[in-house]
Protein backbone atom coordinates (compact mmCIF):
# COMPACT_ATOMS: atom_id res chain seq x y z
CA UNK A 1 0.00 0.00 0.00
CA UNK A 2 3.12 2.50 1.03
CA UNK A 3 4.74 1.78 -2.47
CA UNK A 4 1.92 1.30 -4.92
CA UNK A 5 1.83 5.26 -5.60
CA UNK A 6 5.46 5.25 -6.70
CA UNK A 7 5.18 2.42 -8.81
CA UNK A 8 2.78 3.42 -10.52
CA UNK A 9 5.16 5.90 -12.20
CA UNK A 10 6.91 2.81 -14.18
CA UNK A 11 4.81 0.17 -15.96
CA UNK A 12 4.13 -2.79 -14.30
CA UNK A 13 5.75 -5.20 -16.33
CA UNK A 14 8.66 -6.44 -14.34
CA UNK A 15 7.86 -4.72 -11.38
CA UNK A 16 8.84 -6.40 -7.97
CA UNK A 17 5.79 -5.05 -6.08
CA UNK A 18 3.84 -6.21 -9.24
CA UNK A 19 5.25 -9.65 -8.50
CA UNK A 20 4.09 -8.99 -4.70
CA UNK A 21 0.71 -8.91 -5.94
CA UNK A 22 0.42 -11.49 -8.66
CA UNK A 23 2.28 -14.44 -6.83
CA UNK A 24 3.72 -13.37 -3.64
CA UNK A 25 0.28 -12.01 -1.84
CA UNK A 26 -1.50 -14.82 -3.25
CA UNK A 27 0.95 -17.47 -1.56
CA UNK A 28 0.46 -16.19 1.64
CA UNK A 29 -2.95 -16.42 1.27
CA UNK A 30 -2.89 -19.52 0.01
CA UNK A 31 -1.09 -20.87 3.74
CA UNK A 32 -3.52 -19.20 5.20
CA UNK A 33 -6.26 -20.64 3.68
CA UNK A 34 -4.65 -24.06 4.37
CA UNK A 35 -5.29 -23.44 7.93
CA UNK A 36 -9.03 -22.88 7.78
CA UNK A 37 -9.45 -25.65 4.85
CA UNK A 38 -11.59 -25.99 1.76
CA UNK A 39 -10.27 -25.49 -1.67
CA UNK A 40 -10.17 -22.51 -3.46
CA UNK A 41 -8.54 -20.55 -6.45
CA UNK A 42 -6.53 -17.25 -5.29
CA UNK A 43 -5.37 -14.33 -7.67
CA UNK A 44 -4.13 -11.02 -7.02
CA UNK A 45 -4.14 -8.17 -9.73
CA UNK A 46 -2.33 -5.22 -10.17
CA UNK A 47 -3.20 -4.60 -13.62
CA UNK A 48 -3.72 -5.68 -16.95
CA UNK A 49 -1.21 -4.93 -19.84
CA UNK A 50 0.82 -1.87 -19.22
CA UNK A 51 -1.90 -0.26 -16.96
CA UNK A 52 -1.58 -0.57 -13.09
CA UNK A 53 -4.95 -1.14 -11.30
CA UNK A 54 -6.57 1.55 -9.90
CA UNK A 55 -7.59 -0.44 -7.18
CA UNK A 56 -5.13 -3.42 -7.05
CA UNK A 57 -6.87 -7.06 -5.40
CA UNK A 58 -6.56 -10.19 -3.75
CA UNK A 59 -9.23 -12.62 -4.62
CA UNK A 60 -10.79 -16.03 -3.35
CA UNK A 61 -12.74 -17.64 -5.76
CA UNK A 62 -14.88 -21.23 -5.00
CA UNK A 63 -14.19 -22.93 -8.14
CA UNK A 64 -17.72 -23.85 -8.12
CA UNK A 65 -18.80 -20.82 -8.10
CA UNK A 66 -16.43 -18.58 -10.45
CA UNK A 67 -12.78 -18.60 -11.57
CA UNK A 68 -12.62 -14.88 -12.08
CA UNK A 69 -13.22 -10.93 -10.62
CA UNK A 70 -15.55 -10.72 -13.84
CA UNK A 71 -18.57 -12.69 -12.51
CA UNK A 72 -20.32 -14.69 -10.04
CA UNK A 73 -19.58 -13.78 -6.43
CA UNK A 74 -16.34 -14.08 -4.54
CA UNK A 75 -14.54 -12.28 -1.89
CA UNK A 76 -11.88 -10.36 -1.67
CA UNK A 77 -9.26 -7.49 -0.23
CA UNK A 78 -9.63 -4.73 -1.72
CA UNK A 79 -6.73 -1.89 -1.52
CA UNK A 80 -7.42 1.94 -2.22
CA UNK A 81 -4.66 3.95 -3.88
CA UNK A 82 -5.63 6.54 -0.81
CA UNK A 83 -3.63 4.04 1.20
CA UNK A 84 -6.27 5.00 3.79
CA UNK A 85 -7.57 1.60 4.63
CA UNK A 86 -7.64 -2.07 3.23
CA UNK A 87 -11.35 -3.21 2.82
CA UNK A 88 -12.49 -7.36 2.89
CA UNK A 89 -15.25 -7.55 0.70
CA UNK A 90 -17.79 -10.05 -0.37
CA UNK A 91 -18.31 -8.94 -3.43
CA UNK A 92 -20.37 -9.61 -7.26
CA UNK A 93 -19.06 -10.36 -10.43
CA UNK A 94 -18.39 -6.74 -11.56
CA UNK A 95 -17.24 -7.01 -15.53
CA UNK A 96 -20.17 -9.28 -15.86
CA UNK A 97 -22.21 -6.97 -15.20
CA UNK A 98 -21.34 -4.32 -17.08
CA UNK A 99 -21.55 -6.17 -20.18
CA UNK A 100 -25.01 -7.45 -19.35
CA UNK A 101 -26.70 -4.30 -17.81
CA UNK A 102 -24.90 -1.25 -19.22
CA UNK A 103 -26.08 2.38 -18.12
CA UNK A 104 -27.93 0.69 -15.29
CA UNK A 105 -25.47 -2.04 -14.10
CA UNK A 106 -24.60 0.42 -10.97
CA UNK A 107 -28.30 0.34 -9.61
CA UNK A 108 -28.62 -3.56 -10.47
CA UNK A 109 -25.21 -4.11 -8.37
CA UNK A 110 -26.26 -2.11 -5.19
CA UNK A 111 -29.76 -3.75 -5.58
CA UNK A 112 -28.34 -6.86 -5.95
CA UNK A 113 -26.35 -6.34 -2.84
CA UNK A 114 -29.56 -4.99 -1.03
CA UNK A 115 -30.94 -8.38 -1.60
CA UNK A 116 -28.10 -10.41 -0.92
CA UNK A 117 -27.43 -8.94 2.42
CA UNK A 118 -31.08 -9.86 3.26
CA UNK A 119 -29.90 -13.37 2.36
CA UNK A 120 -26.99 -12.91 4.83
CA UNK A 121 -28.89 -11.14 7.93
CA UNK A 122 -27.32 -13.20 9.92
CA UNK A 123 -23.77 -11.89 9.19
CA UNK A 124 -24.95 -8.37 9.68
CA UNK A 125 -23.20 -7.36 12.74
CA UNK A 126 -20.09 -9.57 12.38
CA UNK A 127 -19.33 -8.36 8.63
CA UNK A 128 -21.06 -5.02 9.15
CA UNK A 129 -19.45 -2.60 6.39
CA UNK A 130 -22.16 -2.72 3.66
CA UNK A 131 -20.71 0.29 1.52
CA UNK A 132 -17.60 1.35 0.46
CA UNK A 133 -15.46 4.41 -0.52
CA UNK A 134 -12.33 3.79 -2.67
CA UNK A 135 -11.64 7.51 -3.45
CA UNK A 136 -11.15 6.55 -7.15
CA UNK A 137 -13.36 7.63 -10.07
CA UNK A 138 -14.09 5.44 -12.61
CA UNK A 139 -15.56 2.46 -14.30
CA UNK A 140 -14.14 -0.90 -12.43
CA UNK A 141 -13.47 1.32 -8.75
CA UNK A 142 -17.25 2.72 -9.05
CA UNK A 143 -18.36 -0.91 -10.06
CA UNK A 144 -16.21 -2.14 -6.88
CA UNK A 145 -18.23 -0.43 -4.88
CA UNK A 146 -21.36 -1.03 -5.98
CA UNK A 147 -21.05 -4.74 -6.12
CA UNK A 148 -19.97 -4.98 -2.45
CA UNK A 149 -22.89 -7.26 -0.02
CA UNK A 150 -21.12 -6.86 2.84
CA UNK A 151 -17.44 -6.91 5.22
CA UNK A 152 -14.88 -5.18 6.92
CA UNK A 153 -12.42 -2.36 7.03
CA UNK A 154 -8.66 -2.56 8.25
CA UNK A 155 -7.34 0.80 9.01
CA UNK A 156 -3.46 0.49 8.44
CA UNK A 157 -2.46 -0.34 12.04
CA UNK A 158 -4.78 -3.04 12.04
CA UNK A 159 -3.00 -5.37 8.83
CA UNK A 160 -0.21 -6.45 11.77
CA UNK A 161 -3.38 -8.36 13.53
CA UNK A 162 -2.69 -11.86 12.24
CA UNK A 163 -4.76 -12.94 14.79
CA UNK A 164 -7.74 -10.69 13.72
CA UNK A 165 -7.32 -11.34 10.20
CA UNK A 166 -7.26 -15.13 9.92
CA UNK A 167 -10.12 -14.83 11.80
CA UNK A 168 -11.77 -12.55 9.51
CA UNK A 169 -10.98 -14.81 6.72
CA UNK A 170 -12.42 -17.47 8.13
CA UNK A 171 -15.30 -15.73 8.45
CA UNK A 172 -15.53 -13.89 5.11
CA UNK A 173 -15.21 -17.65 3.63
CA UNK A 174 -18.07 -18.55 6.13
CA UNK A 175 -20.63 -15.92 4.94
CA UNK A 176 -19.06 -16.66 1.16
CA UNK A 177 -20.54 -20.63 1.99
CA UNK A 178 -23.37 -19.14 3.40
CA UNK A 179 -24.28 -17.15 0.31
CA UNK A 180 -23.46 -20.34 -2.22
CA UNK A 181 -25.77 -22.54 0.18
CA UNK A 182 -28.80 -19.87 0.23
CA UNK A 183 -28.86 -19.97 -3.61
CA UNK A 184 -25.70 -17.24 -4.09
CA UNK A 185 -27.32 -14.44 -6.90
CA UNK A 186 -30.14 -16.16 -8.13
CA UNK A 187 -33.41 -14.85 -7.14
CA UNK A 188 -37.07 -16.29 -6.99
CA UNK A 189 -38.98 -15.23 -10.56
CA UNK A 190 -40.16 -12.02 -9.78
CA UNK A 191 -38.32 -11.33 -7.16
CA UNK A 192 -35.37 -10.03 -9.13
CA UNK A 193 -33.08 -7.10 -8.08
CA UNK A 194 -34.97 -4.38 -9.36
CA UNK A 195 -37.64 -5.99 -10.76
CA UNK A 196 -41.05 -5.96 -9.02
CA UNK A 197 -41.02 -7.83 -5.57
CA UNK A 198 -44.14 -10.27 -5.17
CA UNK A 199 -47.11 -9.48 -2.97
CA UNK A 200 -46.82 -10.37 0.55
CA UNK A 201 -48.47 -13.92 1.28
CA UNK A 202 -52.16 -13.21 3.17
CA UNK A 203 -53.04 -14.92 6.65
Amino acid sequence: MEEYPLARLDPPAGHPLAAVIRKGAPDELRRALATIGGTFLVKGSPGRGTHWAAVPWLAVFDPAVTLSATRGYYLVYLFPTHREAVHLSLAQGTVAALREHGPGAMAHLRASGARLRERLSDFADRLPVTSLSLGTAGELPEGYEAAHILGLRYDLHALGDERRLLADLALGLDAYRALKARGGLDFPPGAEPGGDRPPPARS
